[in-house]
């Protein structure tokens, strides 16, 4: 855990529901550039500590001067708390993402991205391109519920779309990536040898993190990986 200004925040939803989160902010400079973090299923564990995101928050703001915003969806638990309602398998999570938006956009934070995970790479993709963004970054997208009029949608909207798709994924490979998303000509695919859909290990984490700080934050990839004791969240 390195320093960063941290702070527990609440997002509420347009249909009423309050969802808890945390934004991690550079402490002695101003972000260059936002992430917005949307986390794997919550049906089969994933939670705004899933451990990508979590490591990116607690990365980023030091290394690469990135806010970062992760919160729980509807009717997602974490140590930060609950978040109200229910899942509801990608429909009414669009008020879950335009809450997290709204929340950078109160706070004047710099250049949103979407960083979707598995199940939120769906709601980037259903969700984002109609909002204020700069881009989305997708990890190990899995196409399940985003449709291809959802996807072709993308095409020509001036939002990037950078794509990391592991070589060994459960559910959508290089190959079949490949073929999905030329929908979307210039988006930017990913293929990432030897990884798998949850991106296990530090080597895969890094990769992950770089590719994520040189595309919001161009320069700051690769991450070092020794700091100083001084970036070094005390306790």
């Amino acid at each position: 855990m390195l320093v960063a200004d941290r702070e527990d925040v609440e997002l509420v939803t347009a249909d009423g529901l309050v969802l808890v989160g945390e934004v991690a902010l550079p402490r002695d400079a101003p972000p260059v550039a936002t992430l917005v973090c949307l986390h794997p299923l919550p049906t089969h564990g994933g939670f705004m500590d899933s451990h990508v995101l979590r490591k990116a928050a607690a990365r980023l703001p030091a290394l690469a001067r990135i806010a970062v915003l992760r919160f729980n969806t509807r009717g997602t638990s974490s140590p930060r708390g609950t978040s109200e309602g229910e899942f509801d398998g990608a429909v009414a999570e669009r008020y879950d993402v335009a809450a997290a938006l709204a929340l950078v956009a109160e706070r004047g934070l710099p250049a949103p991205w979407l960083l979707g995970w598995s199940f939120g790479t769906e709601l980037a993709l259903k969700y984002g391109v109609a909002t204020p963004i700069e881009g989305a970054i997708l990890l190990s997208p899995p196409l399940h519920s985003t449709s291809e009029a959802e996807l072709a949608a993308w095409h020509g909207s001036g939002k990037r779309l950078v794509v990391l798709v592991p070589e060994l994924d459960d559910y959508l490979r290089p190959p079949e990536a490949a073929t999905r998303f030329a929908v979307v000509p210039e988006a930017r695919l990913v293929p990432v040898a030897g990884a798998k859909h949850l991106w296990v290990g530090e080597n895969q984490v890094r990769r992950v993190l770089d590719e994520v700080a040189g595309t919001v934050a161009p320069g700051s990839a690769p991450l070092p990986t020794e700091v100083p004791d001084e970036l070094v969240e005390a306790g």
